[in-house]
């Protein structure tokens, strides 16, 4: 048949149109002034990729070590690139010049609008569900906070899912184009636990897939498919396989590994419960998804003019500065998290949408996103449904390495838009429209309704928040007095929308108003909605001409340090180990990262903790005790840092510099053992090697002087009257560094717990250690050729659909 332009082509133009204004429009400083968001997890990947950054372009060479960030580990989850990865200019080309991260959201819209495309739903109703996937308050609070990563990873969902589809419904070709693409851009952005969300919801799938195959005798067919998407599931990850094994290779090694002290050495991998669980969604604060108030909004949120808190600080005398500061940012959160950076929103109108899609979707289709979304309720929920999210965290593989649950709610906003859309669909296709006026009463009784209950009997709460109890009474009584006002403002914006959604669908069902003006003013409505809610946490105070310059202004502290041009690192005694600034300018002991090394943990928590500590409280009293600094000082911290300014740096004379000769070895045979040894000893002088592991080692006598050093290479000259061990300065990883002694191969032992160690002989020598993983150099070119591959599917795929289109009867 002929392609009929205005039928086949143009509603897809409008909606790619409508999606690249949305973005353009409310991100126009970025887009137009070229200001930046002010994202704090960038600054601090800023500061902690630095040196790679700087290498990659002086060089065009990969570091692989992260040698600036504590005392240095692989930078596989820092900053990681293969030569000729095509997939960075692909993205450009798919998100038509968008800049980064923005152009995420664009692509959000594009990939939902694809997979609702894939379930036979007119483009209107597509564009509605496209807008509120992409841009609810999760992915702009997300973005506010520099987790780009993530967000990508989730906008790719919908394109993975929609391969799956169509591969399933026999369109092999661009179902495998589709899902091999989606998969292998998911992968490059190494954001695993979204990506763990994404098997769950691919398996939630299958599982509504097998049933209908069971039920109707096709398995041949669904043999075929999931042979198909194995297939696109091997190219995906040869196309990330550098990134697949050196994250594989060092997953062990990092904090998501096994414990090497006491009883964590023989219990399963994976992170601490509490730790995993501290941010878990109080059950009924899910009903954020319909109020975004209910709970106060994000921990600290600007109150309107003459507020109960405003009215309260002002009649007890605060003077109208302190006063301006805490209104503005007033402490409004008091939901069962720490803290927050705002609701889990999706829009009112498509919660109301959610209802009917239960009450008219097809009960294969509703079956898969309805569970999909119950089971993200129940992960977010963490430690409050302990049963349940305790059990999978001990039993499911692989959910111990992940924290922050609430990240679970991304599958609820997912799946909430396409059942929406899906039940529209259907009920303006459904042959029993006579039930229509009862079935849209049951979905506004629902949702309206609840709403209606909050705002009639917002009394029934108590709006106290655990940060109460610093404030006097009259301020915390003022504090709960505007939660509950936002409370109840919130639920009547969520009833006005919800009705008017109604209103339209009413009015298009009786033929009194068109389907696309009804749907063109829902997806305004949502539109506002949504804009006016995400403003609050991503507005244009928040995008900034250039926040790193501010943010990694040289101080006169640095500028003091960088003098010394020795190799050597930087202690920054103020949260060194939530902190990548230093790691901007100099080698520092801290830095900011979610897998550090397990053993460089274990090290912070047992000894450098208590021996900053202990120094700190000896320095205070005048008294600076450098020779108490075991550890640091055999890190080779010359340098400690307590302040922006000059005075504020203070030279440690007593560290151990790049390497040494110890005088004496003990040997330990438990991890346990040497790390309480290390606490104690004298590091420039003894040495610890656990000789179960390493065997016994000789001590020697010379001196180590550093010749050459790149990010992946260390060249020392030796010097040795007598052979022996000798101690370095650097963090032992035992998956990629190699030694060589005059050119001759040589063995690195582990000694002093996570430092690394070699035997010299004697005599003057060049050692070298050299980083050479494997899992990256023996798997670079398959990246390459895999990239082209899909890239010519997808190309291929796109062009016989078209062809198919224009030449079916």
């Amino acid at each position: 048949m002929q392609i009929n332009f205005k039928k086949d082509i143009l509603p897809h133009l409008v909606g790619i149109v409508f999606f690249y204004l949305v973005v353009v429009l409310y991100f126009s400083p970025v887009i137009f002034d070229g200001k930046i968001i002010f994202q704090y997890d960038i600054l601090q990947w800023e500061g902690a990729s630095k040196e790679i950054l700087d290498y990659r372009a002086e060089t065009g060479e990969e570091a692989l070590w992260a040698s600036r960030m504590f005392s240095g580990m692989p930078a596989y989850l820092v900053s990681f690139e293969v030569p000729g990865d095509i997939t960075n200019t692909i993205i450009k080309i798919i998100t038509l010049g968008l800049p980064h991260p923005v152009n995420s959201l664009f692509f959000g819209m594009i990939a939902m609008y694809i997979l609702l495309l894939s379930f036979k739903v007119r483009p209107e109703f597509s564009i509605l569900g496209s807008i509120a996937f992409a841009f609810n308050t999760f992915h702009l609070i997300s973005l506010d906070a520099g987790h780009n990563a993530k967000i990508w990873a989730i906008c790719l969902i919908p394109f993975i899912l929609a391969g799956i589809h169509l591969t399933f419904q026999r369109k092999y070709l661009i179902g495998l184009a589709l899902f091999a693409f989606g998969l292998m851009l998911q992968l490059k952005f190494n954001h695993l636990q979204i990506t763990y969300y994404t098997v769950l919801v691919v398996l939630i799938y299958g599982i509504g897939e097998l049933v209908h195959v069971y039920k109707s005798k096709l398995f041949g067919a669904f043999a075929k498919a999931l042979g198909i998407l194995i297939i696109g599931l091997i190219i995906a990850v040869g196309a990330n396989l550098s990134r697949f094994m050196t994250v594989l290779e060092y997953s062990p090694y990092s904090t998501r590994g096994p414990g090497n002290l006491g009883s964590a050495q023989v219990t399963s991998s994976g992170l601490d419960k509490d730790y995993a669980f501290n941010w878990s969604q109080g059950k009924l604060e899910t009903l954020t998804l319909l109020v975004p108030y209910l709970y106060g909004g994000g921990s600290t949120e600007a109150l309107p003019d003459n507020s109960k808190t405003e009215q309260a600080l002002r009649s007890n005398g605060i003077d109208a500065a302190q006063t301006r500061d805490f209104v503005k940012n007033a402490r409004t959160y008091w939901g069962d998290q720490p803290g927050t950076g705002g609701p889990i929103y999706g829009g009112a109108i498509m919660v109301f949408l959610f209802v009917l899609g239960i009450l008219y979707t097809p009960k294969r289709q509703k079956s898969i996103f309805l569970s999909i979304t119950v089971l993200s309720l129940l992960l977010a929920w963490g430690k409050n449904l302990e049963w349940f999210n305790y059990t999978l965290f001990d039993f499911l593989p692989g959910y111990n390495k992940f924290r922050a649950v609430t990240m679970a709610l991304s599958m609820a906003l997912f799946a909430i838009p396409v059942l929406g859309v899906l039940g529209l669909e259907n009920l303006f296709k459904s042959n029993l429209k006579d039930n229509f006026n009862k079935n849209l009463l049951i979905a506004l009784g629902t949702t309206a309704g609840l709403a209606a209950f909050f705002w009639l009997f917002a009394g029934m709460f108590s709006f106290r928040a655990p940060i109460d109890s610093n404030f006097p009474d009259w301020l915390a009584d003022a504090l709960m007095e505007d939660r509950k006002t936002m409370l109840k403002s919130s639920a009547l914006k969520s009833i006005l929308l919800i009705v008017l959604s109604a209103g339209l669908i009413w009015a298009a069902l009786t033929k009194r108003l068109s389907l696309q003006l009804a749907a063109l003013g829902m997806a305004v409505m949502l539109i506002i909605d949504l804009w006016t809610v995400n403003r609050r946490y991503l507005g244009d105070d928040a995008m900034q001409y250039n926040p790193s310059e501010q943010f990694f202004s040289i101080t006169p502290a640095d500028e003091k340090i960088l003098q010394d041009k020795d190799y050597y690192r930087v202690l920054n005694i103020d949260n060194p180990f939530n902190d990548a600034r230093i790691s901007y300018y100099h080698n520092s002991i801290g830095g900011y990262h979610g897998a550090k090394m397990k053993r460089y943990q274990e090290l912070i928590e047992n000894v450098l903790g208590p021996e900053m500590q202990a120094f700190i409280q000896k320095a205070q009293e005048g008294e600076f005790d450098w020779k108490g600094l075991n550890a640091l000082n055999m890190l080779n911290t010359k340098y400690l840092m307590a302040g922006r300014g000059e005075n504020a740096v203070f030279l440690n004379p007593e560290a151990n510099g790049v390497a040494w000769f110890p005088s004496e070895i003990k040997n330990v045979i438990t991890n346990d053992e040497e790390i309480n040894l290390v606490a104690s000893i004298d590091t420039k002088f003894t040495a610890t090697v656990n000789e179960s592991e390493f065997g016994k080692q000789k001590t020697g006598i010379g001196t180590v002087k550093l010749i050459n050093r790149k990010p992946y290479l260390l060249e020392y000259e030796v010097d040795a009257t007598e052979g022996g061990l000798v101690v370095f300065s650097e963090v032992f990883y035992p998956k990629g560094w190699k030694a060589s002694i005059n050119g001759n191969n040589a063995s690195i032992i582990r000694t002093n717990y996570l430092l690394r160690g070699i035997e010299v002989p004697q005599g003057i020598s060049t050692v070298i250690m050299q980083f050479e993983p494997e899992s990256y150099f023996k798997t670079k070119i398959i990246v390459v050729i895999m990239q082209y591959l899909i890239s010519a599917l997808l190309i291929i795929g796109l062009g016989y659909s078209f062809y198919q289109a224009k030449t079916e009867t």
